[in-house]
């Protein structure tokens, strides 16, 4: 068995609902969309799954299982700051859970796609094999950034290192770059016009004159104002998600916090 089916062996996991006869049966539902609902990626799947997990301990050991301390609580457990681990860690040890024993039976978003794909032989419907990967794959992408650096700015301001840092917004951005000059734009941009150098792409004067009446973006891009705190990252930081995003050369990642901060 895979670390998913140990986990729902082990800790007895059921689905949410009684129209699904087990834990595999929601997670398949979910992720393909049957039934008229909108299918999910393994992201969210892991961390539903995770979190019913963590639920199931709760309850098994007499803990108070409400939404807002799971969502609080299991953001400690998977997340980078060590203070927050240990405090949690900590808390939950007078209830006689180990966090440690928790957190190593969760499953990652990768064990998540191999329990789909290989246990249950889950398939999308063809429609899906045409869909937008390439985007969402950036999506994926951004939102880990985003949350690393959330934890990040959160350990900061507790530090007193950076004031006002937990309440400060993130915003990635993925820009890519021309291979000629120094131009850098949107890849939202890049991807709505078709190309991502006006001058260094033949027949795009055509596209871009077409691509500034629909969409009123400039031909050249341009960074965004707004007075935002800025820091660019090579696409290379994105090689702990497990992300091959290889096709878009040049590109970097412009993580952008709202100003404000105290």
């Amino acid at each position: 068995m895979c670390k998913v089916d140990v986990a729902i062996e082990r800790y007895g996991l059921a689905a949410p609902t009684g129209r699904y006869d087990s834990v595999d049966d929601y997670l398949l539902a979910r992720w393909t969309g049957a039934g008229g609902g909108e299918s999910e990626g393994y992201k969210s799947l892991t961390t539903w799954f995770n979190k019913r997990l963590l639920a199931r301990v709760y309850e098994r050991n007499g803990r108070d299982v409400t939404d807002v301390r799971l969502d609080a609580e299991y953001e400690a457990l998977v997340g980078d700051d060590e203070l927050d681990y240990g405090d949690v860690a900590a808390d939950l040890a007078t209830d006689d859970i180990d966090a440690d024993e928790v957190t190593g039976a969760m499953a990652s978003w990768s064990t998540m796609r191999r329990h789909l794909n290989d246990c249950l032989d889950g398939e999308k419907p063809t429609v899906e094999a045409s869909s937008d990967w390439e985007r969402n794959s950036v999506d994926i992408a951004r939102e880990t950034v985003a949350e690393k650096a959330e934890s990040a700015l959160a350990s900061l301001g507790k530090k007193g290192r950076l004031a006002g840092a937990e309440d400060a917004g993130v915003d990635v951005q993925v820009k890519v770059s021309c291979a000629e000059c120094p131009t850098r734009v949107p890849l939202e941009d890049a991807l709505d016009r078709g190309f991502v150098c006006q001058e260094h792409h033949a027949g795009a004067d055509e596209m871009a004159k077409e691509a500034v009446g629909e969409t009123g973006v400039a031909p050249d891009g341009g960074a965004d104002s707004g007075g935002r705190l800025r820091a660019v990252l090579p696409i290379g930081a994105l090689s702990s998600a497990g992300l091959a995003l290889s096709e878009y050369t040049g590109t970097a990642l412009e993580l952008v916090a709202a100003a404000g901060m105290a």
